[in-house]
Parts: structure tokens; sequence; C-alpha cells
């Protein structure tokens, strides 16, 4: 039997993160891995940009107040992922 939603024990964000690096590593068994950075936030920046914008409905103020960004940065952004 599942628990109640209040009691399940959600992982913050660096843990999700955390454990998706471990199995990352783990997949990559004895292969090496290059520009992590680079990789990390390209997986992760298009899907944030996309949920912030359809949370705002597409309101580039209140996405970039949102995300800490200048406006300018978020069209950049946005043209960047092909978003407009």
């Amino acid at each position: 039997m599942s628990k109640p939603a209040a009691e399940k024990h959600t992982l913050s964000l660096s843990e999700q993160v955390t454990q998706t690096l471990e199995v990352y590593f783990d997949t990559l068994q004895e292969q090496t891995t290059c520009d992590l950075y680079e990789m990390v936030i390209h997986q992760v920046e298009k899907p944030m940009l996309e949920f912030v914008l359809a949370k705002t409905e597409y309101n580039q103020t209140q996405t970039a107040l949102i995300l800490g960004i200048n406006r300018n940065t978020l069209r950049k952004k946005m043209q960047k992922f092909q978003l407009i």
C-alpha cells in the first residue's frame, strides 16, 4: 500500500540531479565522458524554459522574473531553442 502524498519523501531538485548523474555514470561503465557541465546545462535549460513559459502562458516578462534573468536574455535563449 502506498503512503499518502503528505507522507512521501519528495527529493529536492539537487537530490534528483545527483540521482540522475549516478545513473548516467553507472550506464557509462568503462567509457569516459567530457563536457559534462555543458551537456547537463543543455539538457536542463530547454525543458526549464518550456515549463516556465507554459506556466506563465508565455508571458516573457513574468518568465524572466521567475527565472531571475533579463527579458532580453530570455528572448535570446528562446531563439536558441526555437521557442519563438
